[in-house]
């Protein structure tokens, strides 16, 4: 039987980039596409791929959409379309790949209806690890990695034992600014920070790899994914791109996960797991032709994000959710023109610290594993959001 894929977040770059794959794997059947507001890229989506249902975040556009669906293809809207989306499909796989906390409710749903999660999501790890990753064991579900680095070390570690591991090691290209003095970075604008040098991605992601955020939260991601101690998770500066994770173990030995940097090998794997896609997802890599790789110390600003990640993992309960939802904002604002480049880092530290100072994080609704429910998570999250408008209403 073919398996039955729903794509949340089907109209961003992953989305986009899985359905193009898709499209040559007989084997699979599209029967859900959920997106928040391009309507007509849902809709063109809906005419290629012809999901029994679709869902549309945002209402401003519903009738649009609406029109151009045809009879048979059931339409859910608004906050809750994902998750209806995912109950009245009850898919095989479910990809989420929408973008931020948002996924995170569709997440759980996705969990609770026992469909594998291919999870491209990494703020719903970010935000609530403690409870998506004990919810998925407890309902027996698959959660595997769409990031090109954790599946690099899901690949790494097949046939492994977790004892025998004693690090991971993530790599980064650096960003659009990687060769930029802190000075020029400081001021850079939101056309520079976009200029990635070898991935293509969307706007959000391309700003955190450039602030190095994107490896904060995927140090927290392999935290939750892999059962790892802070200690043991690295994250050194690649430049190529080649190498996405490598793993060491116990005896000094290292594996490292080589792919050229292209996220539908990732996708596929994930879709296709336990077997591996038939066809080629990457170019190949001519290492005589490359000729070398190169690797660099996360120093300067680049470890001023990076050591967030640890802060977060050690304090625990709400702080993930606190920190995601800073760097959101604070990366939206920077989009809109409203803020310099050096001051996105700075701002989900100043939350960070509000959250401190003010116990936030020390209150039973925060800390405590009998309370640290959904609700107080998403309660922390539009707390953080609402501290860094006010932050920039007060400048």
């Amino acid at each position: 039987m073919r398996k039955r894929i729903a794509i949340l977040g089907s109209t961003g770059s992953i989305g986009r980039q899985a359905l193009a794959w898709l499209a040559g794997a007989p084997e699979m059947r599209v029967c859900a596409l959920g997106a928040g507001n391009n309507a007509s890229l849902l809709a063109e989506q809906t005419r290629t791929h012809q999901p029994e249902a679709v869902g549309l975040a945002s209402e401003s556009s519903v009738e649009t959409l609406r029109r151009s669906l045809a009879r048979n293809v059931e339409l859910f809207t608004g906050p809750e379309a994902m998750c209806e989306l995912i109950r009245r499909t009850q898919p095989d796989i479910v990809l989420s790949a929408v973008v931020g906390a948002a996924g995170l409710t569709s997440t759980l749903t996705a969990i609770q209806c026992g469909a594998t999660l291919a999870l491209a999501n990494k703020e719903s790890l970010v935000c609530a690890g403690e409870i998506v990753i004990p919810a998925a064991r407890r309902a027996g579900v698959a959660v595997l990695p769409v990031d090109s680095e954790h599946a690099g070390i899901f690949q790494c570690l097949q046939g492994a034992r977790r004892k025998d591991v004693r690090r991971v090691i993530l790599t980064s290209s650096g960003g659009a600014l990687r060769d930029a003095s802190d000075e020029e970075a400081e001021q850079a604008g939101v056309e520079q920070a976009l200029a990635h040098p070898t991935w293509e991605m969307g706007k959000k992601i391309t700003i955190d790899s450039a602030t190095l955020m994107n490896k904060t939260l995927e140090i927290i991601e392999a935290h939750w994914l892999f059962d790892l101690a802070p200690e043991q998770i690295e994250v050194v500066i690649h430049p190529q791109s080649i190498i996405h994770a490598m793993v060491e173990f116990s005896d000094g030995s290292m594996l490292a996960h080589l792919a050229s940097p292209d996220m539908k090998g990732p996708i596929a794997h994930a879709l296709s797991y336990p077997d591996r896609p038939a066809e080629r997802t990457t170019a190949p890599i001519d290492l005589a032709k490359l000729g070398s790789l190169e690797f660099r110390p996360v120093e300067g600003r680049f470890a001023r994000a990076v050591s967030l990640a640890y802060e977060a993992i050690r304090r625990g309960g709400a702080t993930g959710a606190i920190l995601n939802a800073a760097n959101e904002a604070a990366v939206e604002a920077f989009l809109r023109g409203e803020i310099r480049f050096g001051r996105i880092v700075t701002l989900v530290e100043t939350v960070l610290k509000r959250a401190e100072d003010e116990s936030f994080l020390d209150t039973p609704t925060a800390k405590t594993d009998e309370t640290n429910t959904l609700p107080a998570l998403l309660a922390a999250d539009a707390w953080a959001r609402k501290e860094v408008e006010q932050l920039l209403t007060d400048e």
